[in-house]
């Protein structure tokens, strides 16, 4: 098989349908950027996942007057609840934040917003953060050791927080994955409608190839292999936008949560992980897509 014939015929192709080739392009390049962002979101939520694997606390918040008046846990109030929170096997350990530490913890995480101009030190309860030796059962273990108990106003799971968090990132996910289904049937209905008019266009010459004693195969390959061009720079396109959307958007739009240690900022690497996945998505599927037309609809 010639190659030089091949390349030739295979631009040939692309030049003489460019409208549709760009239009196949693009609609390939937005389905993957969709399906890229929801890699990117699946990536996220793996790594936010590790990120609050061995950080996560069960917060025993106090009621306000043992706030107000016990500044350092001292007093038999607090005592008695961090003994009873110490002893048990599932508690890796235990620490006092007092309200004016829970003030000044707020105000770094809210720097800069109203939200910190308005608060008070008396506004936030003092508060016993519990280190859990065992992430499935401990928080269970505290909430029954402290539920009822005086001086307790109430206890707070971080996991459940988190898991909140979790559940947008995923909603996200979801609905990106849905545009990309919607965006990828048009981009499939796309390459084999140019597949299609490629072949018809050009139906004497391989006629004439037929006629001579060209294969089957051989006359089909440069359709493949154009259906495979155009999705593979859909998905290097893809991968630029990805690339432009985390330094135009996503940065700035993450940038007060990642500052926190909220979430795990985007990376290039994260994208380099995504590039390759969406490079053979792009590739594979306008191969198939291609092929299936040629068989199904095409008698070359």
């Amino acid at each position: 098989m010639r190659a030089d014939f091949v390349t030739r015929e295979v631009f040939t192709g692309l030049r003489r349908n460019v409208t549709m080739t760009i239009a196949m392009v693009l609609t390939t390049a937005i389905s993957l950027g969709l399906v890229g962002t929801g890699l990117l979101a699946v990536r996220t939520i793996d790594r936010t996942e590790q990120l609050y694997s061995d950080r996560f606390e069960v917060q025993v918040t106090l009621t306000a007057d043992v706030s107000a008046t016990d500044l350092d846990c001292s007093q038999p109030i607090c005592t008695d609840l961090r003994d009873t929170l110490e002893r048990s096997p599932l508690v890796e350990s235990v620490r006092f934040q007092s309200q004016q530490e829970a003030y000044e913890h707020f105000q770094e995480l809210f720097a800069g917003q109203a939200l910190a101009e308005v608060a008070r030190p008396q506004s936030l309860p003092a508060t016993l953060r519990v280190r859990l030796a065992d992430q499935q059962g401990g928080a269970d273990a505290v909430r029954q050791a402290v539920d009822g108990q005086v001086g307790v106003r109430n206890v707070i799971d971080q996991r459940e927080v988190v898991a909140k968090l979790f559940d947008m990132i995923g909603s996200f996910r979801d609905v990106t994955f849905a545009l990309a289904i919607v965006q990828a049937i048009a981009a499939l209905l796309l390459i084999s409608n140019t597949v299609q008019i490629s072949a018809y266009t050009r139906r004497t010459e391989v006629g004439v190839m037929r006629l001579v004693g060209a294969t089957r195969w051989y006359t089909q390959l440069p359709f493949l292999i154009e259906a495979v061009v155009t999705g593979v720079i859909g998905a290097l396109i893809a991968v630029g936008g990805l690339v432009a959307g985390k330094f135009l958007f996503i940065d700035d739009l993450l940038s007060g949560i990642v500052a926190n240690g909220v979430v795990p900022p985007v990376e290039l690497a994260d994208i380099g992980w995504v590039a390759p996945i969406l490079i053979m998505i792009g590739g594979g599927i306008a191969a198939v897509t291609g092929y299936v037309t040629l068989r199904m609809y095409v008698r070359l």
